[in-house]
């Protein structure tokens, strides 16, 4: 098979097939059968089709969306007739539609062959926009055409270069790739990927290396900085360009069909050195790759230079197909002043005395900066309790889930607020990450007698922070700044918890990935394509409980977006297009708002079938169906997921703004309502919950979930569900009695009838969960449950009767070798006591069958075709003369744990 596709009905969430597909590629499932298994899908009909390959998580499966359905006219004539328009037609579903773009037999074999790829090791597939991206790129190659591929921040830009190189080398022929870059790091990060995906690349290490490379006809693949085409420094174009003609080997000619990806190609690259480029690779196609839109002063330059667009994927098209979060910005503003100027200019006065005029003038444009500093010392002292007060309230940041970088103006800057974080809560857990690097040579004649410098103070704060992390003395541990930063980060990335905050300056604003990274704090002035590449640190995917990116901007970049949010290129982003990056930002509070009351209205439509007066018995049967009706706790399953899903968003929109709901327009009485919807709603999640044994199941929907309770609202309900483990509810029942309830919610205690359905669909739940083990003794269990369900229901039982019969029968259900009735002390297994019922109460038979697959059974023969077929021919055998159904006795062996 090269490609598997797990169907689910559509009263069941997609994420149960995923996940089933996940759990079908473990060791103990049939691992051996995803071997040759490019695509793994999982679909229904309400949701459609996503799409991933062996072994990814869950939370990465992909939607596929089409660009272009009219453009391939390879795709078949039903499809065609699917296909047409920008949408499926009416006549096919998202499921079909999905399974028709994605699985058309040659695209199919066109996604396996040019858009698989193993990146260190992990087999990824592309997403639509690159896979289209890469078309139209092919096109332009093919003729020699350049271009610029814009695809936004965190859409795979790295893994597009790749498979449009692949393609080249594989396509054209005499093809050579040269990937230019103009930042070191850039260019550590070009050659990561190639690398991590088993592509030999040579980095050049100087630009005579990089003409020497360029004169020979291999290898095939290079990157390099731009800068190594020369520098040109004070000179004309014309001037650079002479001088670079009379530096090349007088033998210097390019070898091969060259093709030149320019990353980042708003920046240098479309200048001088650019025209270096050209100089000495006239014959040379330029593909042309971006981030970030391009500056409205730059845009027609760069077409000029690179040629139209061959592609886009802007921000708000990756946000509304999940691939990166939407990012929240909210102004803060910090006033600082001066308390007393008239006595600072005494001061001023009294220090300057005996100096000449000339002196005096230096002196105070030197005090004009310093002033500034000095008396921001104070408004530092704010940011900082202004971020440990986030540290403490905001999701994310007071779970340690998330953390959060802090860009300051100035190195110096970067060290005096790190001196105020060490004497907090965060000692030990945040770092200073800038392009200084200690040397005793740039203190060298800083020392005064007076105090300590930016200098020297910056100096002292790094060697002390340095010698703190690697626990040594500081003058040993001075040179291990590099390895600092290696481990700072990777921490960072990692164990958010244990490095909740990075300050930096200008480093890791680009190209520096941390999906745990939720906040931006912004104290320093930016623009353009600095700011938006900034602000994209926070928008990678990391979990449900990041939604959303946050930006907190203390320099008032945006002009605190008062008049609209598309207002904001007239501020620090005026520079582009408006069209270019609509979308960007959104505002926190009005976006929050915006949120709390979409999960609202969710809840309540999930919740409006439920009958009146929707008290716990309500939603117990609505949620959880007849316990009566054996088929109706797995058939409400996918409204439960949905219930548990709609609550968990509810509850985190509310803890998301809890704390502001004034400033976002929220009224006192509509503050109080949804506070009490939130509790009503999550106590009545958790009594569904427990009485439909979801308690194990679903905590992938619980983050923030403790912070918000703990914070906000009053819930005693909220801690019972963690008492109980999987059948939990049944042991405690089995094990006390009806003294056993006494630790259940009061809600549950004062409703008899939804304590019995609670108790009824646990019951129901472990005789479904089971019954494939033993489906005979199962069923019987099932026949005295419904019995005693009826009992119940025509009150020809006393409450306290019922719960000493769903004691024993609880008992009977969790504990089949203790019920009474008991099996013949020969059937000391599970197993044998499986067969015995199955196989008409024959003792001796089920011995022998036992015996028979322990001897015959090799290693990881369930789900092996050969393995199954020999053990099947020794059972047959055993069982001969008997009526046996072989392929229920089959199915049967495979489902005890004790013969896998």
């Amino acid at each position: 098979a090269l490609g598997v596709l797990e169907l689910k009905n559509s009263r069941s969430d997609i994420s149960k097939g995923i996940l089933q597909n996940c759990q079908n590629q473990r060791a103990d499932f049939i691992r051996n059968f995803f071997s040759t298994v490019q695509f793994v899908m999982a679909g229904n009909d309400s949701q459609g089709l996503r799409y991933g390959s062996i072994e990814t998580p869950s939370k990465y499966y992909l939607t596929w969306k089409e660009e272009n359905p009219d453009f391939d006219p390879r795709v078949h004539e039903r499809s065609q007739r699917y296909l047409s328009g920008s949408h499926c037609a009416l006549t096919a579903n998202a499921l079909d539609c999905g399974l028709l773009r994605l699985c058309d037999k040659r695209r199919f074999l066109e996604l396996i062959h040019d858009f698989v790829v193993f990146d260190l090791g992990t087999k990824k597939l592309c997403r639509h926009n690159q896979y289209f991206g890469v078309k139209a790129a092919q096109r332009r190659t093919a003729e020699k055409e350049n271009g610029i591929i814009w695809h936004t921040q965190g859409s795979g830009k790295s893994l597009t270069m790749v498979w449009l190189a692949k393609w080249i080398r594989e396509n054209i022929s005499d093809a050579r790739v040269l990937i230019v870059t103009d930042r070191t790091e850039l260019d550590e990060q070009i050659e990561k990927v190639f690398k991590g995906v088993d592509e030999k690349i040579h980095r050049t290490r100087s630009g005579g290396d990089l003409l020497d490379c360029l004169n020979r006809a291999n290898p095939w693949l290079l990157c390099s900085l731009v800068h190594k085409f020369g520098s040109g420094e004070g000179e004309t174009l014309e001037e650079f360009l002479k001088h670079l003609a009379n530096r090349l080997p007088s033998d210097f000619s390019p070898k091969g069909n060259l093709f030149v990806f320019v990353d980042e190609c708003h920046r240098t690259q479309s200048g001088k050195l650019h025209g270096a480029m050209t100089k000495i690779l006239p014959e040379a196609s330029f593909i042309g790759f971006t981030g970030t839109p391009l500056l409205k002063t730059d845009k027609q330059r760069s077409v000029e230079v690179f040629g139209s667009y061959i592609h886009t994927y802007k921000f708000d098209e990756a946000v509304a197909d999940g691939v990166v979060l939407d990012l929240r910005y909210e102004a803060r503003d910090i006033d600082q002043y001066i308390t007393s100027p008239k006595k600072i200019d005494q001061w001023f006065d009294a220090k300057t005395k005996g100096l000449s005029s000339i002196a005096v003038v230096q002196l105070k444009k030197k005090w004009g900066t310093m002033q500034q500093v000095l008396s921001s010392q104070s408004r530092l002292r704010q940011i900082v309790d202004d971020i440990m007060m986030d540290m403490a309230t905001k999701p994310r940041l007071a779970d340690g889930r998330g953390n959060a970088m802090l860009v300051c103006s100035s190195i110096y800057q970067a060290c005096k607020v790190y001196e105020m974080f060490e004497k907090t809560d965060l000692s030990g857990k945040c770092a200073i990450i800038t392009s200084y690097k200690p040397a005793p040579s740039d203190v060298k004649g800083e020392e005064t007698g007076e105090g300590l410098t930016e200098k020297l103070h910056q100096y002292a704060v790094y060697r002390k922070m340095l010698a703190g992390f690697f626990h040594q003395t500081e003058d040993k541990a001075m040179s291990r700044v590099e390895e600092f930063e290696t481990q700072v980060k990777e921490r960072f990335i990692n164990e958010p918890g244990q490095m909740r905050l990075l300050i930096v300056v200008d480093k890791l604003l680009t190209g520096f990935d941390a999906p745990s990274c939720t906040y931006l704090y912004i104290d320093k002035q930016m623009r353009d394509h600095g700011l938006f590449q900034a602000i994209c640190r926070v928008n990678r995917l990391d979990g449900e409980d990041k939604e959303y990116g946050s930006i907190v901007d203390y320099k008032d970049l945006f002009n605190s977006l008062e008049e609209s949010i598309g207002a904001y290129t007239h501020g620090a982003l005026e520079g582009f297009d408006e069209e270019d990056v609509v979308g960007l930002l959104t505002n926190r509070l009005q976006k929050a708002a915006e949120r709390l009351e979409e999960t609202r209205e969710t809840v309540k439509a999930l919740c409006e079938p439920v009958m009146r007066p929707r008290d716990e018995e309500d939603y117990i049967r609505y949620f959880c169906g007849d316990p009566s009706v054996a088929t109706d706790l797995r058939d409400t399953e996918g409204r439960r997921v949905a219930f548990y899903q709609a609550v968990a968003a509810f509850a985190r929109a509310y803890a998301n703004l809890a704390n502001e709901m004034p400033e976002a327009g929220f009224t006192a009485l509509e503050i109080s309502e949804i506070k009490e919807e939130v509790r009503h709603y999550e106590n009545a999640r958790q009594l569904v919950k427990l009485a439909a044994c979801d308690y194990v199941d679903l905590k992938s929907y619980e983050p923030a979930m403790r912070h918000l309770f703990d914070s906000y609202i009053r819930a005693d309900e909220s801690e019972i569900v963690a008492e109980f483990g999987e059948r939990g509810l049944l042991e405690l029942i089995v094990k006390n009695g009806a003294d056993g309830v006494t630790g259940l919610p009061g809600a549950l205690k004062r409703k008899p009838g939804a304590m019995a359905e609670t108790i009824e669909n646990n019951v129901r739940k472990v005789i479904l969960d089971e019954s494939p083990a033993n489906p005979k003794y199962y069923e019987r269990m099932s026949q005295l449950l419904d019995a005693l369900i009826a009992q119940r229901r025509q009150d020809a039982i006393t409450y306290k009767d019922y719960l000493e019969k769903i004691r024993d029968l609880a008992a009977k259900v969790i504990q089949p070798a203790g019920a009474d009735g008991g099996y013949p002390s020969t059937l000391d297994t599970s197993a044998k006591r499986a067969l015995y019922d199955n196989l008409g109460n024959d003792e001796d038979l089920a011995i022998l069958v036992d015996a028979a697959v322990k001897a015959n059974k090799k290693d990881g023969w369930s789900g092996h075709l050969m393995k199954e077929r020999e053990l099947a021919g020794v059972v047959r055998e055993r069982v001969a003369g008997k009526e046996v159904d072989l392929d229920a006795l089959m199915e049967l062996l495979r489902n005890q744990g004790e013969y896998q």
